[in-house]
């Protein structure tokens, strides 16, 4: 069976400057086409650091693919390295530099002769098309390996691994491909959960973690989303699906409510479709949090047939002529506290006429926080036709946008609660 190295070019991954999302992307890709991942590296801006990573991939997997270092500037080496690594010099290509020159006249930008370096490949590699930018990607077949690099832009990236290389690693496109074989099947299927952290969930499922298992089952946590990835590996596409649909009803069985979706769903997504199908509308007024919840409501397609109102009411005085929270009631409990985020909410639904609102106060820090009321100290509170239910979160002196991020997924995921099945 075939498998797959991902090679990350560029000091600002190393730097902290910039999040390598690109590796995580490709492999999910690969992963559609049953091929695994076996080494991932991100490496520095330099000639020899890339041809040794290449060099060392390729005695690990049958596909290497690179993002990153095929820019125009001093520092984008990737076609250098390639070139040295198969033993060849690079080649220009007039009709790479006629595109580039085009894609500059329908900016209305001029062309500098530094773009020009786009132009050349290593003798013996062919060009991936790249329609959203100037740097051409490189390709390479040969010694049963395969070598695709492209941009690290990710939209760039992305675009031109889905047009051109991702059909070419498709069954039966590959097994024409000396050195590959057909082999296994794998499907991948995720469970998106939240309410309980990673440990309870792993305890709750006892020995379905163990490593030698099949489907063999991860587990990764990001800001109180566990995603369960179900990796399902047999001989043929239909008795992978099956057995992963298996590992599925067995652990929605005992992890119950826990479990809000699947695959790529978002808590947003989720809540929006329940709210469609019950034909209800939502309003939310948010302070701490600064409209994120409304953002993530909003990146849902068609989040218009039952989103109606959002108001940020940071301020007390906001809070009071916005959403009519009475000033005796900030006196006497403080912005920060269960009685003005249930009054936020019922507010917020009286004004829109919403079905269900939802109301957030807090601190989020690094400054403001007591020990009365400390950083990451926050109320959420859901308002419905039959009343209010609130609930307090301490989240501990964490980063601000980590404080903002956790409520708002954990006032989506309280808003799910509450709509029921």
């Amino acid at each position: 069976m075939a498998n797959a190295a991902i090679i990350s070019v560029g000091n600002e991954l190393l730097n902290g400057n910039t999040v390598d999302t690109n590796s995580n992307w490709l492999q999910n890709r690969l992963l559609t086409v049953s091929i695994p991942v076996v080494f991932s590296c991100a490496i520095t801006d330099a000639i020899e650091e890339i041809k040794n990573a290449i060099q060392y991939a390729s005695g690990k997997a049958d596909i290497i693919l690179i993002t990153g270092g095929l820019g125009p500037t001093d520092d984008d080496l990737t076609r250098q390295a390639i070139a040295e690594f198969l033993g060849v010099k690079l080649e220009y290509h007039s009709e790479i530099e006629d595109k580039i020159k085009k894609f500059f006249i329908a900016i209305n930008r001029p062309m500098v002769e530094k773009n020009k370096i786009q132009a050349f490949l290593p003798a013996g590699t062919s060009e991936i098309e790249n329609d959203l930018g100037t740097a051409p990607g490189i390709f390479y077949e040969g010694n049963k390996k395969i070598i695709a690099s492209f941009p690290g832009v990710p939209s760039e990236m992305k675009q031109m691994f889905d047009k051109s290389i991702l059909p070419r690693l498709k069954k039966p496109a590959l097994s024409g491909v000396e050195g590959f074989s057909q082999g296994d099947v794998i499907i991948t299927r995720k469970i998106r959960c939240i309410g309980a952290g990673e440990s309870a969930i792993a305890e709750m499922m006892g020995d379905m973690m163990n490593r030698q298992r099949n489907p063999l089952i991860n587990c990764t946590v990001d800001h109180g989303i566990i995603t369960l990835h179900i990796i399902a590996r047999a001989k043929d596409k239909r008795t992978a699906e099956t057995m992963a649909a298996k590992d599925i009803e067995r652990l929605c069985g005992i992890l119950g409510r826990l479990v809000y979706g699947f695959d790529e769903q978002t808590l947003a997504k989720v809540v929006g479709q329940k709210l469609l199908e019950k034909k209800n509308t939502l309003a939310i007024a948010e302070s701490c949090t600064g409209g994120l919840i409304a953002k993530m409501i909003t990146d849902v397609p068609g989040s218009s047939g039952y989103f109606t109102y959002g108001w940020v009411t940071y301020s007390n005085e906001a809070k009071i002529s916005e959403l009519g929270v009475e000033k005796g009631l900030i006196d006497r409990f403080g912005a920060v506290s269960s009685e003005v985020a249930a009054a936020m909410a019922e507010g917020a639904r009286k004004k829109s006429g919403a079905d269900f609102a939802i109301s957030i106060t807090g601190i989020a820090g690094p400054e403001g926080g007591s020990e009365q009321k400390p950083v990451g100290l926050v109320y959420i509170s859901i308002a419905f036709k039959d009343g209010v239910n609130t609930e307090k979160m301490l989240l501990g002196p964490r980063d601000r946008d980590f404080i903002r991020l956790r409520t708002s997924q954990h006032a989506l995921n309280l808003l799910r609660l509450n709509l029921g099945d």
